[in-house]
């Protein structure tokens, strides 16, 4: 047995290491390359695996901590200031899939109670899929990340009735009364979850962590989890709920992120499994006898949710592009829909072959959300880019000008300080929607690109006092900088370096005064940090002075060197340890004047 189970593992790793990678070099994705792992393993692929239902209930223990994981993520003062966009943007969205999907049943003839439950499991989506899509994307901070990140908390939540409410919807009395009984019985697990993690699971942890055996911690916090899974899990309940409200009990916890690093690589691996999993419970069987008749329920199913999110993404400051991002990531159904299937069939409200195909509709929607984000990517992003692009702008003549190129959030700043000292500004930008922005603030921003030289002549660089190079990518900036040099070389540049090696590919170029975006800002906020740890302000602030002069003096020093790699880095080591050694003298001299002056070391 221990050998089988040797081989499957072999079989599942073996599957991951090899498709996934080469899913993600084909900007796939790693959930789509997951999806395609488990068909090529599963019964319908190669063979290899067949207890499919088995692996999937345990893969589903990766969904459990992914919920657990966002429960310690969700403070409770953080759960509060999201309150509106969890309870009205997830409410909107599960209402407004279930209306739908619930109409275009009944209007197929389908009975109201199994089309209000199929409705109500299709109206969820894959917190799985559309978290890691997200997190791979790092759309976490998007508009369009954010709405989707309450829409699922909500989703979480609503999980709860519907689950519940299955049962009621039962044939017989007998199902009515264990779903009354059910439902006690979940309320009362609630309670007794909040007052545990309140009064007995802190305390507990608190004496694992005092032993300072960190995997004993582990094992705790993996028996926590599992502890809490199945007793919800007995009481009908969702384990990932129980899971996600776990979490947020101890979200404020001093443990929190103890936990999260300990749980980390198991949710990964797990997740992975849970994919690998759904990709092979695809029953081809189920599909093969009505492909025409699941795949017009699939593509309904998906035609119906993507335009309720984007109708529902509208209201809400979304850009066009964004909105439709936003409806691919959650258009798929979800790991809950699998669940409220099964207690469906189970409590006879479906058939057993409805429930098979409600989750070959399930499984597909999954798939196809990968495959709706390469649409997006490769077809119309690019689209949407072309369509940005439009005729330069006429610029207005002027003399005895600056110039700025590239007006975003850098170039921004440094014409404001000069707008405000009556210095006259011819400023060019390639971002329309950053120009009709500008330009709603009052703004005069010119469309263009100022790497072509023409329209560094109509802006009026032959009469200009200087320009300013503030374009973000540093090719550009590279383009920008020869084409001035070449075409105008008497007018000055000053120019906004990324970093030091775009520092001195700007002074191979002949510009003379470069600033590098982050070093000054990030001084400062050095010097904040020392004050903050309790060193004098003056101490700090002469500490960011010397540190400024002896990396500017460093920087040029080296630069003569930065295209022969050994001696770069080499003269590097050895300014960082001038700078380690001068500072440490310091740091000796300022201890030694405070000890006689009775004061603390450092302070001043």
């Amino acid at each position: 047995m221990e050998h089988s189970l040797l081989l499957n593992a072999l079989v599942y790793l073996a599957a991951a290491v090899i498709v996934v990678p080469v899913a993600r070099r084909l900007g796939l994705g790693a959930v789509l390359g997951y999806l395609l792992a488990g068909i090529a393993i599963g019964p319908w692929g190669l063979g290899l695996i067949r207890e499919v239902e088995t692996i999937l209930h345990f893969s589903e223990f990766g969904v459990v901590l992914l919920l657990f994981v966002i429960g310690l993520e969700l403070e409770p003062r953080r759960l509060w200031s999201l309150r509106r966009s969890i309870f009205g943007w997830g409410a909107a969205q599960v209402g407004g899939v279930t209306l739908l999907l619930l109409g275009a049943a009944l209007l197929a003839g389908v009975g109201w109670k199994m089309a209000l439950i199929a409705a109500l499991g299709l109206s969820l989506s894959s917190t799985a899929v559309a978290l890691s899509t997200m997190q791979e994307r790092n759309l976490i901070p998007t508009p369009a990340g954010q709405a989707g990140f309450s829409i699922l908390l909500f989703q979480d939540i609503a999980a709860i009735p519907m689950i519940a409410l299955v049962p009621l919807l039962g044939v017989t009395a007998a199902d009515a009364d264990g779903g009354w009984s059910g439902a006690f019985k979940a309320i009362a697990m609630i309670a007794a979850l909040v007052l545990a993690g309140r009064f007995l699971i802190r305390p507990m942890l608190r004496f694992i962590a005092g032993t300072g055996m960190r995997e004993i911690f582990t094992a705790f916090a993996l028996l926590l989890v599992i502890s809490i899974s199945l007793l919800m899990d007995q009481v009908g309940m969702s384990m990932a709920l129980g899971a996600f409200m776990a979490g947020v009990l101890l979200a404020d916890s001093e443990y929190r992120h103890a936990l999260e690093t300990d749980l980390e690589p198991f949710k990964g691996l797990l997740l992975g499994l849970f994919f690998i999993a759904v990709g092979m419970s695809v029953d081809f069987g189920v599909f093969l006898a009505q492909p025409w008749r699941i795949v017009g329920m699939a593509a309904a199913f998906l035609a119906i949710k993507l335009a309720v999110l984007w109708l529902l993404a509208r209201p809400f400051g979304m850009t066009g592009r964004q909105r439709v991002l936003f409806a691919f990531l959650l258009s798929q159904g979800g790991e809950f829909a699998f669940v409220v299937f099964g207690a469906a069939a189970t409590a006879r409200v479906f058939d057993a072959d409805t429930a098979s195909i409600l989750v070959v509709v399930v499984a597909l929607s999954m798939i196809a959300t990968p495959l709706l984000l390469i649409l997006y990517d490769r077809v119309l992003e690019p689209y949407w880019q072309s369509l940005r692009q439009r005729p330069a702008d006429a610029v207005d003549a002027n003399r005895e000008h600056v110039i700025i190129a590239g007006f975003g959030r850098f170039g921004q700043i440094v014409g404001r300080l000069l707008h405000a000292n009556q210095v006259p500004l011819t400023m060019l930008d390639h971002d329309p929607d950053q120009i009709d922005t500008l330009r709603e603030f009052g703004f005069k921003v010119f469309y263009g690109d100022a790497t072509r030289t023409d329209l560094l002549h109509a802006a009026g660089a032959a009469h200009a006092r200087a320009l300013v190079l503030s374009v973000d990518g540093i090719d550009d900036s590279l383009k920008l900088a020869a084409a001035v040099r070449a075409e105008f070389p008497d007018l000055p540049i000053l120019a906004r370096a990324r970093n030091v090696t775009h520092c001195y590919q700007l002074m191979d170029l002949g510009v003379t005064i470069v600033e590098r975006e982050t070093f000054e800002s990030a001084l400062m906020l050095g010097r904040r940090t020392m004050e903050q740890l309790g060193f004098g302000a003056y101490f700090a602030r002469q500490a960011a002075m010397r540190f400024r002069e002896h990396n500017l003096r460093s920087v040029l020093e080296v630069y003569p060197y930065y295209k022969d790699r050994a001696q770069y880095v080499s003269m590097a080591r050895r300014a960082r340890e001038e700078l380690h050694a001068m500072f440490e003298r310091d740091f000796v001299a300022n201890s030694r004047d405070r000890e006689a002056e009775g004061d603390e070391p450092g302070n001043a």
